[in-house]
């Protein structure tokens, strides 16, 4: 298999894009370290449900990405249980929908701190080990909005932007160490933070939800189909093989031809 033997530390695993990109990763052998917030038991449940069916050591991390100290031990965790992180896949992030007037303070700093601070501080802990090893690869989760913009998504574009731009410095600062740094750019794909989306930017705009499906989301790619977390997955596989070894700086979109537009 690919991956057997490497440890992939994927952020924000627990559902949605994260958890296909672990699953994608674990089925090339990986041992997956998850993370993200869940109710007392669903960690365990989590990794059983992993470990039934991949072949790979699997861990879990309940660590707020909002606090650097957790991430330390986030990171601690992986060197001490798996021997450190080979893939680390930023993906962690949460999303707010309102006019720049009325965006909270609170909000700004929570999507600034979990979608761009977090990937920096995990990005920094495990650059130096990837690059003593020669070898390492990090895919940050972006979105078709580290590309452009949509109104009432101050911070999520801000953050998203962020994020491209962290990408780029990081795979320069890698580039002749064997460590490797590309970011996935989805457009809409039909997850819980998607349909956290379509309810606020229907209050937001006072328009149905289905209209924000079809007038607003999927207006936007001219597909008229939202991408698949399982197509992410496969992406980052893609771009963790030798087949990407020479991708590096990348913002990979796969928008259906939104940013074409």
């Amino acid at each position: 298999m690919l991956h057997r033997g490497k440890t992939a530390l994927v952020t924000g695993s627990t559902s949605g894009i994260g958890k296909a990109i672990a699953e994608a990763l674990a089925a090339e052998g990986a041992n997956i370290v998850l993370n993200g917030l869940v109710k007392p038991g669903e960690d365990d449940a989590l990794v059983a449900d992993f470990e039934k069916r991949f072949e790979g050591k699997i861990g879990f991390s309940g660590a707020d990405l909002t606090d650097p100290e957790a991430i330390e031990g986030l990171i601690g965790y992986a060197a001490r249980d798996f021997g450190g992180v080979d893939i680390l896949v930023n993906n962690a992030g949460v999303q707010h929908v309102s006019p720049i007037e009325d965006f909270p303070v609170a909000k700004w700093d929570l999507i600034i701190g979990l979608n761009l601070t977090a990937a920096f501080h995990t990005t920094r802990m495990v650059m130096g080990p990837m690059k003593e090893k020669g070898w390492g690869r990090i895919v940050n989760t972006a979105s078709a909005h580290a590309l452009v913009a949509s109104p009432f998504k101050a911070a999520y574009v801000a953050a998203k932007h962020g994020i491209a731009g962290l990408t780029k410095v990081v795979a320069l600062e890698g580039a002749q160490h064997g460590v490797r740094c590309n970011a996935i750019c989805p457009g809409y794909v039909h997850t819980p933070l998607v349909d956290a989306q379509i309810t606020d930017t229907a209050r937001a705009r006072g328009i149905s939800e289905e209209e924000v499906k079809r007038d607003v989301l999927l207006a936007a790619q001219p597909t008229k189909q939202f991408v698949t977390a399982e197509q992410v997955g496969a992406m980052a596989v893609f771009l963790t093989s030798p087949s990407g070894d020479q991708i590096n700086g990348a913002l990979m979109q796969m928008d259906g031809g939104w940013v074409a537009q």
